[in-house]
């Protein structure tokens, strides 16, 4: 079996999920076709539990400022794809955010078009598609909760998670449907050193997996419930959750006695080329890439600013950029996985017999 060239060279970090649900930013959504609103198709993460996200926070904002209203809808970032790609004859998005492999895969599909937003200029260029495709918003890195209150020590390597404790304690989200359990597979390939070692050690872990799970938003109130121990996530919207969630806590797996790793996961937007509202589309894109909505990442949303003229210091981005201290950073061969992607998760579905 062929062992991918999955990443490329590493670095150490120092200091520093369709049961898609469809919300009103704003309040009172209009029609498809009126002209003061524009659509979000979205992976989920950046809405607040209770209405006090980034997004709850930017989207209404911009409504105070342009008189657009926001009509929004989440789910797993390969779900909200595909969902654009059923609705290509008849596009009701505008604007699509969502992380990689899939914002590329959606370009591959031809469903974004060129559009360069106001501050792309600040986003480093492996943030962004050189051809204005798509441009990162919110930088966030890969990573895994556990029940703090049940586990006196979260779980240091993957190795650990095959003990007979955490049979039927531990969840992942689907690999292929949500992002983040996509970063699964990225993840554990990198680690294991290859897509073979990776798949036999995940069929080892189906003897204590729940099961598949579309969306990984839904997986941190199990685990805060003590229903799982641990379960994958996203420092960005683990850590927003953990407000709220008081059993939460973000731990990052080794392989063996190797440092632990995480790689950039950031949600990426880009304007749909059948946008029906292009232009409010645009609007909103500036808008997320503004001074302030980056200034907010960190403070409201928990997250990584996309722009780097932005250097957060509210508290924050400083525990953030504490959880990531001595965590090796890689960064994956996002043109090999969005070539190759089909092929990883059939691997796993054989591997596991999901």
């Amino acid at each position: 079996m062929r062992t991918p060239a999955l990443t490329r060279p590493v670095a150490v970090l120092g200091a520093l999920s369709l049961a898609a649900v469809t919300l009103t930013a704003c309040g009172g959504a209009s029609a498809a076709s009126d002209e003061k609103t524009v659509t979000v198709y979205s992976a989920d993460g950046l809405k607040g539990e209770n209405g006090d996200g980034w997004y709850d926070k930017v989207f209404k904002d911009f409504e105070k400022e342009t008189g657009i209203k926001v009509r929004y809808v989440e789910g797993g970032s390969g779900e909200m794809v595909q969902r654009t790609v059923r609705e290509n004859s008849n596009t009701q998005a505008d604007v699509l955010v969502t992380l990689p492999p899939f914002i590329q895969q959606a370009d591959a599909k031809g469903l974004l078009a060129a559009y360069e937003p106001e501050g792309a200029d600040r986003v480093d260029a492996a943030d962004k598609a050189p051809d204005g495709k798509w441009t990162s918003v919110v930088n966030n890195y890969f990573g895994f909760i556990y029940n703090k209150k049940r586990l006196a020590d979260p779980p240091r390597t993957w190795e650990e998670l095959l003990d007979p404790a955490y049979k039927e304690k531990i969840q992942y989200s689907t690999p292929g449907v949500a992002g983040d359990g996509t970063a699964v597979l990225i993840k554990a390939i990198h680690d294991f050193g290859g897509q073979e070692p990776a798949m036999e050690y995940l069929k080892r872990l189906q003897t204590n997996n729940v099961g598949p799970s579309a969306s990984t938003g839904k997986l941190a109130p199990k685990v805060d419930k003590g229903e799982l121990l641990v379960a994958n996530g996203d420092v960005q919207m683990n850590y927003a959750q953990s407000k709220d969630m008081p059993n939460l806590a973000i731990w990052f797996p080794a392989k063996g006695d190797r440092k632990p790793t995480s790689f950039a996961l950031p949600y990426a937007a880009g304007l749909l080329a059948k946008a029906p509202r292009s232009e409010n589309g645009k609007k909103l894109l500036d808008f997320l890439l503004s001074e302030q909505a980056q200034r907010d990442v960190s403070a409201v949303g928990g997250g990584f600013a996309a722009r780097k003229d932005i250097k957060a210091t509210d508290a924050n981005a400083t525990e953030l950029n504490g959880l990531l201290e001595g965590v090796e950073i890689f960064e994956p061969d996002w043109a090999d996985i969005g070539t190759n992607l089909d092929t990883y998760i059939d691997a796993w579905k054989t591997a596991t017999g999901s």
